[in-house]
């Protein structure tokens, strides 16, 4: 089993070297951040961050078909605005998510900084929204941030407008 860093490990090694990573810790502090009640108070990190994992075998259960649920559509819209958090956190440019999803579960996204679109991504299948492991969702959302860097790293100017 490979962690984020290359290093083999077990199973707990690599949940816990993903939950550190820095869009991870954003993400966990967004999903706090909603808990007006104090219900998840007493939850683990890796624990509010379980509906984010979907297994190969309960992707397989969800029909190819299907409209997405108000708690998936939390999440994708949570997923998204972590990563625009992250952006401003790396850049210091306010990234905004703009989302359009139709009622199949079919959709964009864009996060844009300025007149600059950063990241630009074609949704389907929300209502399969999820990932395999805790590393690979922080792997995605690394990724995306990664690469609206690198944008905003080419077109600074605009970036700034």
């Amino acid at each position: 089993m490979e962690t984020l860093t290359g290093i083999t490990n077990g199973p707990a090694v690599n949940e816990d070297r993903a939950l550190a990573t820095p869009f991870l810790r954003c993400l966990i502090r967004l999903i706090r951040a909603q808990d007006t009640h104090g219900a998840w108070e007493g939850k683990s990190d890796a624990e509010l961050l379980a509906d984010f994992i979907l297994t190969k075998e309960q992707r397989r259960q969800i029909p190819i078909i299907g409209d997405p649920d108000p708690d998936v559509l939390w999440r994708l819209q949570i997923f998204y605005a972590c990563v625009g958090l992250v952006i401003e956190e790396r850049s210091g440019l306010v990234a905004s998510p703009i989302m359009l999803i139709g009622q199949e579960g079919f959709g964009r996204v864009l996060l844009t900084t300025g007149r600059l679109v950063v990241l630009s991504k074609t949704l389907r299948d929300v209502h399969r929204f999820g990932f395999g492991t805790l590393g690979k969702l922080a792997e995605a959302g690394t990724k995306m941030v990664d690469d609206a860097i690198a944008v905003i790293d080419v077109y600074p100017n605009v970036a700034r407008a």
